[in-house]
This record gives structure tokens, sequence and C-alpha cells, in this order.
């Protein structure tokens, strides 16, 4: 089929965009609802994206046996500004009698008992705390909601309550997450529709654009919704947020290319169908190329040991591939349906001009460079028009200029200290339980409520608990006997031969020290027995930052195999591949580099989530290399009529306003992460934002194009497209 000049008949011109629309508002009816329902089949609990092979998930598998349920502890808090009083002490009593009514909390098995633990004074006899195990763990949000309003409705009158721990940290996080299907969406398609609106001044284009992020976002989410309810995949909060931020970008990205394409077309031709058909050929390979790189670089996601890493991958994956399908499929159907009216009031019109015979007359160049000019900005003006000059002027200088500001930038990542943080500076809005962990650790061991667990032999109990009370950090430490608090009377629960042995710590439970505890329990330990397991909420954590450092240095290389594969089949190049993937590694490091001064000197973070580094560098080596494969199928396309370099100048003509707008629209869709009040995405928000603009404005329009045009025809070696060029450019 020749799509340059296809002429369909006339019932297929109406047929076909019908139909091709209707499926996919079809598909956006029953996206939409499940947006709704999400929250059903995500969860947040970190424990639940440990790989099977950590020492911490081969705890939890052991604490099952000892307990029946799969609670987790709340921790409540009641502060006095003086000592308490026997009166007071006696009215906090009553609490615990309606804190184990709440619905949630896990209900004793005999009559006459409780599972709250408390009130427990502390030692300063200023505060009391209660150990709540919330047995609903599916609905912590909920449970925790209740247990605030019950105490806040019996709190005595001068003091102070909280409701922290583990269930009530997770509360928190469930609730910052809570804003993803609302807030986020909603400043996302805003800063979309009004950079859209500023770049192409249409009031129809920017809402035809949308339309297709959001039914793209639709079909991904009714995908994503029914694998995660089948268990195939976990979703959690964080990738729920980075499938809408990324399918809404990407989906934009490449609609523009194609409606650039289109635009430029009707400039050239009367017919709707035929500059279709022209911007179609010219843009689909660089769409496909585009997504499928995306695509297989957050596949390589699968190959972590981290489970949330490891979901993340094919849950993005979906979204790129629906992004891809909406813009190849929906948009152009829209397109046809409106036609010019697709650009209200600034119709594009035939303009009848010869290509590429205008001059472009230039000073300080020599007789073949000035030929290149003459070619390569033909009828190119503007900003575009300058950039092109001064690299045919000067393309080593601005090269290599270019290179040493990045490795300049680059130098800052040695500062980035992404080992991980608490639980308590994950959360950067207001948060009860935050709070009240800081309140915990004034007036009790800062572990309470969050023990190091630890599973031995039933024959050296007391050898191992002598030995964890030795070790420094340790508060106390006890052998579980099933009654809730420790009992040095009763016998303990025994399982397959082996105790668990409870580990107050004095630290909190989520900061370096009680991490630093865990490690010196693991190194000492087996020295009294070889079988010991040391596991919980400090471990796991541990567990988290190791696993994922680990998966940072097996997945970077993976990644980089794969995309320069991609490109090398799609540029039928090794060079101009190998420019290209240096390139965007430069970029990730200048923009890492850049975050990391940022991180730690203006927005003063305590520090980063282990995680950011990888999805740093898969977001933005990905996309990076988008915007490259968008210029460089198009200096590829135009080499094969002018010759390399004036192809680069053609190209980088061409598509400098439609990427340039691109990147500008994906960082404001990524800098729309930051409203969610969590130190990860708001960290993932201004390194992708700022990397993908340092990419498109600088690596883009600057280094490639410039390195490019330096390297001449050798940059298809060993394609037959270099050869072919030796005449015209040595």
């Amino acid at each position: 089929m020749d799509l340059m000049n296809w002429q369909p008949r006339r019932w297929l011109r109406i047929v076909l965009p019908t139909a091709l629309i209707i499926i996919w508002l079809a598909v956006a009816g029953l996206g939409g609802p499940t947006f709704g329902k999400i929250s059903e089949v995500s969860t947040n609990d970190q424990a639940a994206f440990l790989p099977a092979s950590a020492e911490s998930t081969a705890v939890q598998d052991w604490q099952s046996k000892f307990v029946d349920s799969a609670s987790i502890p709340a921790v409540v808090v009641l502060t006095s500004p003086r000592l308490l009083t026997p009166a007071q002490l006696a009215e906090i009593g009553t609490l615990s009698t309606k804190l184990g009514a709440v619905d949630g909390v896990q209900k004793p098995v005999a009559p006459q008992t409780t599972t709250i633990a408390g009130p427990i004074p502390s030692s300063d006899q200023m505060a009391v705390e209660f150990l709540v195990p919330v047995a609903d763990v599916g609905n912590v949000k909920a449970v925790v909601a209740d247990l605030r309003d019950v105490i806040g409705a019996n709190l005595p009158a001068g003091m102070s309550s909280y409701v922290t721990g583990p269930a009530g940290l997770t509360a928190d996080l469930v609730n910052a997450f809570s804003g993803i299907d609302g807030i986020l969406l909603l400043v996302a398609l805003l800063a979309v529709f009004v950079i859209l609106l500023v770049v192409y001044r249409s009031v129809v284009l920017p809402i035809l654009v949308l339309l297709t992020s959001v039914v793209a976002l639709c079909g991904a989410i009714v995908v994503v919704f029914y694998l995660a309810k089948w268990d195939v995949i976990k979703l959690n909060g964080q990738s729920q947020g980075i499938l809408s931020i990324l399918v809404i970008g990407a989906a934009t990205d490449y609609s523009l290319l194609l409606v650039a394409r289109f635009r430029e077309a009707l400039h050239e031709v009367q017919s709707k169908w035929t500059a279709l058909g022209r911007a179609f050929k010219g843009a689909w390979e660089p769409i496909v190329a585009s997504g499928g790189t995306v695509i297989l670089a957050l596949l390589c996601l699968l190959f972590s040991d981290l489970n949330s890493n490891r979901s993340l991958g094919p849950i993005a994956a979906i979204g790129i591939f629906f992004s891809l399908l909406a813009a190849l499929t929906f948009l152009p159907a829209l397109l046809l349906a409106f036609g010019r009216g697709a650009f209200w009031p600034f119709l594009p019109r035939v303009e009848h001009i010869h290509k590429h015979t205008a001059p472009v007359p230039a000073q300080g160049l020599d007789a073949m460079a000035q030929n290149d000019v003459d070619r390569g900005l033909a009828g190119i003006g503007g900003l575009w028009r300058r950039v092109g000059l001064l690299i045919a002027r000067r393309p080593r200088a601005t090269w290599v200029l270019t290179l040493v500001l990045l490795l300049a930038a680059g130098t800052g990542i040695f500062q980035l200290q992404a080992n991980g943080v608490s639980q308590t500076q994950v959360i950067l809005g207001a948060s009860n339980a935050v709070d009240g962990q800081k309140v915990l650790a004034e007036h009790f061991d800062a572990g309470s409520g969050s023990p190091v667990v630890i599973i031995a032999d039933q024959g050296k109990q007391a050898q191992v608990v002598s030995a964890v009370e030795g070790v420094k950090g340790i508060a106390s430490a006890s052998v579980y006997t099933g009654s809730g608090r420790p009992d040095a009377t009763a016998a303990p629960v025994v399982k397959d031969g082996r105790v668990l042995i409870n580990a107050t710590l004095a630290d909190q439970a989520d900061s370096d020290a009680a991490e630093q505890v865990v490690q010196d329990l693991r190194a000492q330990l087996p020295a009294v027995d070889s079988g010991v397991l040391v596991g919980g909420v400090s471990a796991i954590a541990l567990d988290t930052n190791v696993t994922a450092q680990r998966d940072l240095v097996k997945i970077v290389p993976l990644v980089l195999v794969v995309i320069l594969l991609v490109l090398m089949l799609l540029l039928r190049s090794i060079v101009a591949p190998l420019v290209l993937i240096g390139s965007v590694v430069l970029s990730y490091g200048a923009a890492m580099g850049i975050s990391a001064i940022v991180f730690n000197h203006v927005f003063g973070f305590p520090g980063a989530d282990a995680t950011v580094p990888l999805f740093g560098f898969v977001f933005l080596v990905a996309l990076g290399v988008d915007y490259n494969i968008f210029l460089m199928t198009r200096v590829r396309e135009e080499a094969k009529i002018m010759g390399t370099r004036a192809g680069v100048l053609r190209g980088l003509g061409k598509t400098g306003s439609v990427i340039t707008s691109a990147g500008v629209v994906l960082a404001a869709t990524f800098a729309a992460l930051g409203v969610i009040p969590l130190l990860f995405l708001a960290q993932l928000a201004f390194i992708v934002a700022f990397g993908v603009l340092l990419d498109t404005v600088v690596v883009r329009s600057l280094l490639v194009p410039a390195l490019s045009y330096d390297i001449g025809r050798h940059l298809w070696w060993p394609a037959k497209l270099g050869r072919a060029q030796k005449e015209v450019e040595s």
C-alpha cells in the first residue's frame, strides 16, 4: 500500500476512523470505573516485595507458624505535659477495652482475655503506650482512623494522642498515596494542556492529544487491574503513580511526533488522507522503535530480585504499549475526523515551494560546509537555524564543550546518599504516625512495638537470648509465650523445634542504627546457633536496601545492552548507536549529579531510597533514547537524500520544535509526581523532569547533532549509507 498517496473509498473514509474511535471510547468506558477500584488490588506492605531468598522473608514464614493472625502492630501513645496521677492512669486503663472493640483489631481467642498490651507507663511517668494488633491488614487505613477516633473521644483532658508503629505509618503512607487517582492526574493533564496550548496555539489539538493519553491510560489500567487481581503482578501506590504519569507523558510524546508530521504534510498536500499517509509513513517507525525500546528496557526489571522492581517492569511496559497503540490508531482516527480543523484557529495551508532550494547564507564556512548548510537548513528559520549554523561552524568545539559541562555536572553523583531512609522520613506531609514515633522515642525504648524477630533452636534459647541482650542497641529480649507480653513463668511456644524471640530496640525500628543492630545480630548469633534467623521491620528495611543496590549493578548493564541492540537494528549501524548510548549515559550521570546537589543543599532531604538510582536510570535512559530515535531516524531519512552532514542539520531543524515540546511535556508530567507528599516520588519527579529537560535541550540539541556532524558519513559504519556518501563528503 502506498501510504504517501493513499485515497481510500468513500465508505472506508467514514467507517474506519469511526470504528477506531468507538473501540477506544469503549475501552475508556471500561477503564474509567476501574480507577475507583484499583486500591482493592494494591498493597503498600514493604515485606511483600522482598525476594523469597531474603532472611527477613524466611522469618516472616516462621512467624506465621507461631502467630495465627497475620496482624501488624499499632502503637498508641498518650502523653501528658506533667506527671500522670493514679486517677489519670485508671481512666486511661479503660481505653484498653474500647481499643480492643474496634473493627479490624485482632480479637482474643478465649474469654476474659485481651490482645491489647497496655497501658504501659513510661519510666518518666509522663506517657503511656498500648500495643494494638491490627488483624485487618488489607484495611489498615480505616482501622487506624477508627482507633484515632476512639482515642480522641475518650482522651483525658490535657493529654495528646498518637497512633504510630508499623500500622500507623502504613495508614499514613496509604493516605499519602490517596491523591494519585485525583490530584496527580488532574495536575498532569492540566500541565500538558497548557503546554500544548502555548506550543500549537490551538484549542482543539490539545484536547485530541489529551484524549489519546486518557484512553491509553484507561486501557492500561484495565489490564493492570485484572493482572493484579489474579496475582500475576503485585501493584502498589508507587507503581500506580508512575504508570499514570508514564502513560500520559509517553502517549503525548508519540502523539506530538505524528501531529508534527501531519501538519508538515498538510503544508504540502490538500488531501487529509494523503497527509496522514505521509505522516504515518514518516512517524510509525520511530514511534514503534521508541516504544519498543522503552518496553524492552522496562522488562529488564523482571530480572530484579526486589519484587517491587520486578512488578513495575510489566506494569510500566503495559502502559507504554497502550500509549503506542493509542497514538497509532486512536489519534490518526481523530485527525482524520477533524482534518485541518484540529489546528484551529491557525489552519495549515498548502505552500507551493520547492524543497531544499532556498539558500542560507552564513559566514565563516568553507564551500563544502556552506553547501551542507544550504541544503540542510533551507526553509528552516528561527532558533533551529541558529543552532544549525553553530553546529556547522564549530561542530567539534560544540560537542567538546557540552561533553565537559556534562562530565562536570556528573561529579555531583558522588554526593548522592541512596542508602535508604527511615519510614518516618518517607512521608513529607503532616503525619500523626511520624510525630508519634518521635514522642515514642522520648518516653520509651524507641523500638517498642516493632521488635527484631529472631527464630532460634529451642535447645539454645537461653544462650541466644543472653547473646541478643549483649548486643549494643538491644533494650530487652524475651521468648514468645503467646500471652502478648513477657512472662518468665510461662512456657515458650515451640514450633518444629524452634522458638521465637522478640528483641526490643533502643532506637527507632526504621532507623540506620536499628539496621546496624540487625547486621550485628546476624554477624554474632550464628556462633551461638548456626540456624538462627533475624527478621522484623528493621531487617525488612535492611534487606530491601541491600537487594535494591544489588539490582542496580545487575540491571544497568542489561538495559544498556538491550537498547544498544535495538538501536543497531533500527539505524543499521554500530557507530551511531554507540554515540546515542554514550550520550544518554552522560545525560543520566549529569542529571543524577545535579539532583544529588539539589537534594542535599537545596531541599535538605535526609537521603534517598535505594531504588531511586535504578528507577532514574531506567526512565532517563529509555526516555532519553526516545528523543534520540526521533532525531536520528529523521537524520537517516534526510541523509539518504543529501548526505550525512546536511541530513544532520535538516533532521535537527525539522525535529527540534516537536522534540523540545515533547520533552517539556514529559518533564511537566513527571514533575506532577511532586504533588504526592512522599520522598521517593518527589525525588523521582525531580530527577526525571530535570534529566529529560537536560537531555532535550542540551544533549539532543547540541551534543548528538554536533558529534554526528563531526563524525560525518562514518556515523553509519558499517552500513551502505556511509559508503555511498564517500564522494559527497570526503
